[in-house]
């Protein structure tokens, strides 16, 4: 494989390609089919509850449940990770690890069905622990293959290119699930277990792109010792000691903390959302929700690449500020919206501003980054804030809709997020 310098167009497009790898699980598994699949086959058992410990738990608030188990699981194993990462001085050997078992576990949600629930959670959970943990690594090559002055563009280039790789494969299940006989497949229902198992192959198979390309790193034969096993844990403690001297980039965690807990969670819930409380009347709610899935992906390639030129005029928080301001409007209108129309309409809305407030966030943090060669660990604690908030957010999701019998206020009550994140971005230091 190549051992191409910092900043070679060759090596940035590598990293960025793992975009077009991965972003299909997020689009065609957490946000677009499975949602739809997983409402679908409630549905047709007649019951909308799980039954756990004995307990009725309503089903969207048991899937947000087992989602922000999942984050909790990875918040607390990515430092580990980090550190034995850091010891064997290769962090590709991670990213392709989790990149298989995120794979493998989607093409398990095949036999996704409501008569086995421990095997299907099972293969959703690890589905996820695949693809965030994946993330800790990826994230934590940009420092290392990009120079701050490129950070914006590829990190917005990653973005783009995982919306582009994403919406095509969706496109064709979506011609799938409409079409299934065309495709000879007998139900639109086996139609989506059949993406589920296209998801893992292009994962696993265009992300050995990037494999080629990345740099390997250099092993240690340090034997391996309990000190390195939890050395994470350490690294995020002198972390957390060094942002005590960095006022930017502790105030910039700090928001970051609160917003990105309210995006990750209405992007998770998304379709869950269009599923349960849109009237669909007549309209075919299966088309409906995907083509609203593809509009967001389709505006959010256009967002990430205008919120990255807005950055460059207006610097970095300022954009983030008013991101912050639109996705609190967003939630807001959310409660009121019951037809499709309306869907689509803010899902246009929020395409725009999804891809945008991703990319600017990953790279600002990174310019924020103080002088070092340890990027792992400050990428570490940075996607250890992320997943924190993303299990706060979506256990408040779920508990309120579980209380309330509603998901709209579950959503409504994310948006005063949005506003915390306004108001302590405005905090931070402009330079």
């Amino acid at each position: 494989m190549p051992n191409l310098p910092k900043g070679h167009p060759k090596l940035l497009n590598a990293w960025a390609f793992y975009d077009w790898a991965n972003s299909v699980y997020s689009l065609v598994i957490a946000s677009a089919v499975f949602p739809i699949f997983y409402e679908l086959i409630f549905k047709e058992s007649g019951k909308n509850y799980v039954l756990f410990f004995g307990m009725k738990c309503k089903d969207t608030a048991m899937i947000s449940f087992v989602t922000a188990f999942a984050f909790l699981v990875v918040a607390l194993f990515s430092p580990i990770l980090s550190g034995i990462s850091d010891y064997l001085g290769n962090k590709k050997i991670f990213l392709r690890f989790f990149c298989y078992l995120g794979g493998v576990s989607c093409i398990g949600l095949y036999w996704f069905n409501v008569d086995n629930l421990f095997w299907s959670y099972t293969t959703y959970f690890f589905g996820l622990i695949g693809f965030w943990s994946s993330w800790v690594f990826y994230n934590s090559y940009l420092p290392d293959i990009a120079f701050p002055e490129q950070q914006d563009r590829v990190s917005a280039r990653g973005f783009s290119m995982g919306y582009i790789g994403s919406t095509i494969l969706l496109v064709i299940n979506l011609l799938m699930v409409i079409f299934p006989h065309f495709f000879g497949i007998d139900t639109p229902k086996m139609a989506m277990r059949i993406s589920f198992v296209m998801v893992g192959v292009w994962w696993i198979g265009f992300s050995h792109v990037t494999y080629y390309y990345l740099p390997k790193g250099n092993r240690t034969n340090v034997p391996l010792t309990r000190d390195f096993i939890f050395k994470g844990f350490h690294e995020l403690q002198l972390v957390w000691r060094q942002l005590q001297q960095n006022l930017a980039l502790k105030r910039y965690l700090y928001s970051y903390f609160v917003f990105i807990m309210a995006v990750q969670t209405v992007m998770l819930v998304a379709t869950y959302f269009g599923a349960t409380e849109i009237t669909w009347g007549t309209s075919n709610k299966t088309f409906g929700l995907i083509l609203s899935i593809l509009l967001i992906q389709l505006v959010a390639i256009f967002g990430a690449f205008i919120t990255s030129r807005a950055s460059e005029k207006f610097g970095n928080i300022n954009t983030l500020i008013f991101l912050n301001a639109i996705w609190a409007i967003l939630c807001a209108f959310a409660y009121f919206v019951h037809t499709p129309i309306e869907f689509y309409a803010t899902a246009g809305f929020v395409g725009l501003v999804m891809g945008g407030i991703q990319s600017i966030a990953r790279s600002t943090y990174s310019k924020l980054l103080p002088e070092t060669q340890d990027t792992a660990s400050f990428f570490s604690f940075y996607d250890v804030t992320e997943k924190v908030g993303i299990v706060i957010g979506m256990t408040i999701y779920g508990t309120v809709d579980l209380i309330t019998g509603s998901m709209r206020n579950a959503i409504v009550f994310l948006g005063a997020f949005f506003v915390i994140g306004l108001i302590l971005l405005t905090r931070v230091p402009k330079k």
